[in-house]
């Protein structure tokens, strides 16, 4: 989506046969530089080809390619001269398709498929499973419980580091916007105010476990697409509210909410986008935090029919947010944002949870709704720096 969101290290990386899991932060700018001094990279991590990114790397921000707004197209030359061309689109939530097709589909028969909100609480009902049990036993087409134990233990653990490594983080982020990382100044601050356990003090901590998430995005570091980088601080700071300020959390209880918040991020992307480059904010914050709410509630014990209404809520109160980065970069408005989708998720479950899940609006219609104001938008409020705070506000 451009050098605002690191696009252009991204594929030098990716070219590099670097892999977003496993690849060390800490590394990322000296295997950039290599490249960019040497005027080569190892295609694939094996065979050394000249790559000078003024030339082999080029944006071209006044064009978009037909199946998405955020379109690549690769062009390698084999030795005869022949040009071998293809295009890949990131589609949303880490989701990269080829040619603009939808992601092959494995040919597995889902025991409990569902494809709205509404399909989703009706098997529930026949089946008498929570919404976690659901997506458990849809997960079972593929693996054992014991391997999706570990699965959804290995993004707890890589959402809590990424936390852990943000609040140390100090500095300016890069991109010329000068702006301050805050996460360690406001850990430092909290931890001197003493126990955690003061409720005075317990969005403060939200927010800044959000804010870490976030500014490690920015920075560049390892996030979870949850559901997309740009809102990859909600759900963290969503799940360590749980687990540091709700009565007796579990690990279990830390799985149901991982498992119930993809159910909705399903419904999402099934039904209408998780892409600000289609939907604006509303597609990313908007969507972590009703997947945040829908998990919180879910943990905490919430019966079906409030977890939908929490995802509702959480959405409801999002619908519109535009997504009008200054200068391109995921940093103003996209940290502080992170933080206010994370506290409004806490209050949405909450809500959901003082009720017994009858409500007037419903998910699969506050989706929809967010499909069509998506699709109404301009395009200057979806990611491309072209409106709001973007033009209003100078990058300097």
């Amino acid at each position: 989506t451009g050098k605002g969101h690191a696009t252009d290290v991204a594929v030098m990386l990716g070219l590099a046969g670097c892999q977003p899991d496993s690849v060390d932060p800490d590394a990322v700018p000296t295997i950039v530089a290599a490249i960019r001094a040497e005027a080569q990279l190892k295609l694939g991590g094996h065979v050394a080809v000249p790559f000078v990114e003024g030339t082999h790397l080029v944006f071209c921000g006044d064009r978009f390619l037909p199946a998405h707004p955020n379109g690549m197209r690769f062009v390698a030359h084999y030795a005869d001269g022949e040009p071998y061309e293809t295009f890949w689109y990131s589609i949303g939530g880490g989701a990269v398709v080829e040619g603009g097709c939808e992601p092959p589909q494995a040919n597995v028969k889902l025991p409990f498929a569902f494809s709205s909100g509404a399909e989703l609480l009706a098997v529930g009902e026949a089946q008498g499973k929570s919404i976690a049990d659901i997506v458990r036993a849809n997960e079972a087409a593929w693996r054992d419980d014991a391997e999706t134990d570990a699965f959804i233990d290995s993004l707890r653990g890589a959402m809590s580091a990424c936390i852990e490594r943000g609040m140390r983080g100090e500095g300016e982020l890069p991109g010329g916007l000068k702006v301050k990382r805050r996460a360690r100044d406001l850990h430092a601050r909290l931890i001197a105010r003493g126990p955690r356990s003061d409720p005075s003090l317990v969005f403060d901590w939200v927010s800044l476990w959000a804010l870490a998430v976030n500014e490690e995005n920015a920075a560049g570091g390892r996030v979870v697409t949850a559901p997309t980088n740009g809102a990859a601080g909600v759900i963290p700071a969503v799940l360590r509210y749980y687990e540091t300020f709700c009565a007796s959390p579990t690990p279990a209880g830390s799985r149901t909410f991982l498992l119930t918040a993809a159910a909705i991020g399903f419904l999402y992307k099934k039904r209408a986008s998780i892409s600000a480059a289609e939907m604006g904010c509303q597609g990313e914050v908007g969507v972590a935090c009703s997947m945040a709410a829908a998990g919180l509630a879910a943990a905490l014990g919430a019966t079906n029919a409030q977890i939908e209404n929490a995802a509702e809520i959480g959405m409801e109160h999002n619908l519109g947010l535009t997504c009008d980065p200054i200068g391109g970069l995921v940093q103003i408005p996209c940290i502080e944002r992170n933080t206010m989708g994370a506290i409004k998720a806490i209050n949405a479950a909450y809500l959901a949870m003082h009720g017994d899940g009858s409500h007037i609006v419903s998910l699969d219609a506050v989706i929809e709704t967010m499909r069509q104001t998506g699709e109404d938008m301009r395009s200057k409020y979806k990611e491309t720096a072209q409106g709001g705070l973007a033009v209003n506000v100078v990058a300097c």
